[in-house]
């Protein structure tokens, strides 16, 4: 009688256990989805081009809402004038320069994110 009575009272333990867990992981997400929405955060990504032969991409905060998740100059000027010249992407490199001081985090260039932010097409140097 005392191992059924052992048993009971951890059986119900465990499912207090587990509904603790439970609350704790949605506060979790719940303060992890305040934060993206306040943060708003966007990738933009540089190519390897002249300036920088690497190339860049960096994560910053408070995207504006005309900014995309993915940007990048050739991403933008797709987006306004529907083709990517040079003059262009100095006129987006310029605009992107009030990024600077928003950057979360530098990271190498990522082709992928690129990618993103053109619809998948590639322009060269």
């Amino acid at each position: 009688m005392t191992e059924q009575t052992d048993e009971l009272s951890n059986n119900g333990k465990g499912e207090k256990g587990k509904k603790k867990g439970y609350i704790t992981t949605l506060i979790i997400l719940g303060i992890v989805a305040l934060l993206w929405i306040l943060i708003r955060p966007g990738v933009f990504t540089i190519q390897p081009i002249g300036a920088l032969p690497e190339g860049i991409t960096f994560i910053y905060h408070s995207r504006s809402s005309m900014m995309p998740f993915f940007s990048s100059p050739d991403g933008l000027c797709l987006q306004i004038q529907g083709s990517v010249s040079l003059l262009c992407r100095g006129t987006a490199l310029g605009a992107a320069s009030d990024l600077i001081d928003r950057i979360i985090i530098k990271l190498p260039y990522n082709r992928w994110a690129y990618l993103q932010s053109t619809g998948g097409a590639e322009f060269d140097r």
